[in-house]
């Protein structure tokens, strides 16, 4: 359902987004989220998008920024002044009718 996009090698301070496009379009508004995981750590919530809302958790407000497309289909994942902190293996979240689907995830490695 769910293809991630956009990872790769960043180097510190720079800027990168990330995308997550839903295989089949749709025209409803689902809860969708970007989660990540650093080596050796749990998965963790980034930022979440629905209807009328979007939001960045606490640590990352500020530098990253969640935003969905005009049709509704890819949401994006805006990372500002990334850090080599930042690096994790970024997964894509949708909550579909009360199921969880996960992208497969794309990995982002900030280094010099």
């Amino acid at each position: 359902h769910l293809l991630e996009s956009g990872g790769g090698l960043v180097h510190p301070g720079e800027s990168h987004t990330l995308s997550c496009t839903m295989s089949s379009p749709v025209r409803t508004i689902w809860p969708m989220a970007w989660y990540r995981q650093p080596p050796g750590k749990q998965r963790e919530l980034v930022a979440e998008i629905r209807e009328d809302n979007a939001k960045v958790v606490d640590a990352l407000k500020g530098r990253f920024t969640i935003s969905r497309s005009s049709d509704k289909n890819t949401i994006y994942l805006k990372m500002n002044s990334l850090k080599p902190e930042d690096t994790a293996i970024y997964f894509c979240y949708l909550n579909l009718l009360s199921t969880d689907y996960w992208g497969q995830g794309t990995q982002v490695t900030v280094s010099s």
